[in-house]
């Protein structure tokens, strides 16, 4: 379904557990999207996230990563040619809801639609998953670009961080 989507705004190659680069069917401008299962492909998501945020806004490591990423943490990353471009961190919060968060996409990369494709990728994957909704917490900035993907945010439940104030965001993924 998700690929459905994006296939009518461009090409997208169906991804697996093992992504395998194939040529033949993947656009060379299109990135591939991973379940990142393994630590190789982990170690592709926090390349991201110290690449884009924890150096852009001087987070440290010990703040960047946190319980939420262990070897069993699952993770969304894209891959332009053979590096990682974007991430997305997901965990279960209970039996019906997943948080997604860490959703980063590298400086260069922005502003081409790869935000929308990380989300919308761990929205099915959760979805498969068996939960019903998708949680997130949006930096105040972002709110815009998660409720234009669907999501309600909640004024009344704001984070403040020692790096951001976010807001709480749900998603309806599953009836």
């Amino acid at each position: 379904m998700l690929f459905d989507l994006l296939r009518q705004r461009r090409s997208v190659r169906k991804y697996t557990d093992e992504m395998i680069p194939d040529e033949k069917t993947k656009p060379h401008d299109m990135p591939e999207i991973i379940r990142a299962t393994k630590t190789a492909q982990q170690a592709g998501a926090y390349y991201v996230r110290i690449q884009a945020m924890a150096r852009k806004h001087h987070i440290a490591l010990e703040q960047e990563f946190d319980e939420h990423d262990t070897p069993d943490t699952k993770y969304i990353v894209l891959i332009d040619d053979y590096l990682p471009v974007a991430t997305c961190r997901l965990y279960p919060m209970d039996d019906e809801r997943m948080m997604l968060g860490r959703i980063v996409v590298l400086p260069e990369y922005r502003g081409k639609g790869l935000g929308r494709m990380v989300v919308e990728a761990a929205e099915v994957w959760a979805k498969e998953l068996g939960y019903g909704i998708a949680v997130l917490e949006s930096r105040e900035g972002k709110v815009g670009f998660y409720e234009k993907l669907g999501y309600t945010a909640d004024f009344c439940n704001v984070i403040h961080g020692e790096t951001f104030t976010c807001v709480h965001m749900e998603k309806r993924i599953s009836h």
